[in-house]
């Protein structure tokens, strides 16, 4: 079968439209090595994902920034401070990766070793392979072996980073980490960048190709839904009823409250995977730190899933941690739909209130499916799957190159880029790399503003659907040197 699909490489272009889009490229002036590097980065499957943990302050959060290459993760001498985000894309090598940074909350009500024991387990739960930082200049501690235990339960491959190793005088005290039984440990300066490079050679040795997890490669198989939310907006009492009504006894692995169990559960006739991040937080008695740990539980969860199910509570106005965990879904790329739990209960001020923030605060996500339910009565809890289905459909959308040109090229004659410096910069073509989620890379020949990317993303979703799924979409720029004759 000439048609057949390529890998990684050429994104899910066929070798018969692999062909034709080479030569299209070709004619507008592009480089056949270019072309490669953008369906190469747009067409990759869900990416390998790295824990970084260790006690606080021991520099975790500097090393994520040095391994990103900017400085994103909240650097500061308190510890507790919390962020939007706690996964960030990074790339060493030619090779993307996520980063998970588990940096620096302490919760002295628990003790040193349970939180930082708590974080570790919500990072290693999502990840690949994990870098365990140790301050060299200290040398393992209690909480560091308690640590070590962790790893070697979980059997993730482990590098060893050696931090605040800034000349070669102190590479004896990094030597003396060989005690942990972790293998050679790598010494680093995350502040200033020594060994740094060295620790990611180790670790793209570590790191798979691709998750062990690929969507889709079970044929058959349950698919996977997170069940997302803030604290108490009702996810243990929505995962419940459906349970309960459809009489489906959920799995029940052995194991602790460390372990969590993925509950199959009957809807609509079809067995679903609930990912599980109910009961973690009974276990962490967590004070302030909560939100935290709410974002690094919903991130782990939300790596394992396809598709999210955002739980609001409809009777309390729309929160900022509701929409960091929005935020946090779409720049995963899954599936979504927005739920609004205890529907049954509000009035019609309420509800006429509730509509206004839903159009203010979730404007960008006006394409996910919603639901209207119940968690108590059950209301509504039937239109759930056919959201799911709807939203997973969106997700796993392709349209072929020649389609998505002919619409391009119509766009673009009626709506041109607007005239910035006397240039008027104009798609040329493009093509969609990938699915789950749609990832399309866009040729132009100048930069294409932000505003006019959005206007081409919401023209996307009214020709060709994309119904809960976020999508990307990258451009790249011919460089001057002159079309080719």
């Amino acid at each position: 079968m000439n048609d057949q699909i390529h890998g990684d490489e050429h994104g899910e272009l066929g070798d018969a439209e692999y062909a034709e889009f080479m030569e299209l490229a070709a004619q507008e002036g592009f480089e056949a090595e270019e072309i490669e590097g953008a369906l190469g980065e747009a067409g990759h499957g869900p990416l390998p994902v790295l824990a970084v943990v260790g006690r606080p302050n021991v520099g975790k959060s500097t090393l994520v920034n040095r391994i990103i290459g900017r400085r994103e993760a909240v650097v500061q001498d308190k510890p507790g401070v919390t962020r939007d985000r706690v996964t960030y894309e990074a790339e060493w090598a030619g090779r993307r990766f996520k980063v998970v940074d588990t940096g620096g909350w302490e919760q002295d009500v628990l003790g040193l070793d349970a939180s930082v024991a708590a974080q570790a387990e919500f990072a290693i739960e999502a990840a690949d392979a994990v870098v365990f930082v140790v301050d060299a200049t200290v040398g393992a501690t209690d909480t560091d072996e308690a640590v070590v235990k962790l790893l070697r339960r979980a059997g993730k491959p482990v590098v060893l980073c050696a931090n605040k190793v800034d000349g070669p005088a102190a590479e004896a005290d990094a030597a003396l980490l060989w005690s942990l039984g972790l293998g050679e440990p790598m010494p680093v300066s995350a502040l200033h960048g020594r060994g740094t490079g060295d620790m990611l050679d180790e670790v793209l040795k570590a790191l798979p190709e691709a998750p062990a997890q690929r969507f889709g490669t079970a044929v058959g198989g349950p698919r996977r839904i997170a069940l997302i939310g803030r604290p108490n907006v009702g996810k243990s009492s929505l995962l419940n009823k459906v349970a309960n009504e459809e009489r489906v006894v959920v799995n029940e692995l052995a194991g602790t409250t460390r372990d969590p169990v993925d509950e199959l559960i009957e809807l609509g006739g079809v067995t679903w995977k609930f990912v599980d991040t109910a009961g973690i937080r009974k276990r962490v008695h967590l004070q302030e730190g909560a939100d935290y740990y709410a974002s690094l539980r919903t991130a782990a969860a939300v790596e394992k899933a396809e598709v999210a199910v955002i739980l609001i509570d409809a009777s309390e106005s729309i929160s900022v941690q509701d929409q960091r965990i929005v935020t946090m879904a779409v720049e995963a790329g899954r599936a979504i739909v927005i739920a609004y739990n205890k529907w049954d209960t509000l009035d019609e001020e309420r509800r006429y209130y509730l509509e206004r923030e839903i159009e203010t605060e979730f404007q960008q996500i006006a394409w996910a499916p919603r639901v209207n339910v119940s968690a108590q009565t059950g209301r509504h809890m039937e239109k759930l799957v056919p959201a799911i289905e709807t939203a997973l459909a969106g997700w796993e959308t392709r349209v072929p190159t020649g389609r998505l040109n002919a619409f391009l090229g119509e766009l673009v004659a009626a709506h041109p880029h607007p005239i910035r410096g006397g240039k008027q910069p104009r798609i040329l073509f493009g093509t969609q790399a990938g699915t789950k989620p749609p990832r399309f890379v866009l040729f132009a020949s100048g930069f294409i503003e932000a505003g006019y990317r959005r206007f081409v993303e919401r023209r996307l979703r009214e020709e060709f659907g994309f119904e809960g799924t976020p999508i990307h979409i990258s451009v790249r720029v011919r460089e001057k040197r002159g079309r080719k004759k």
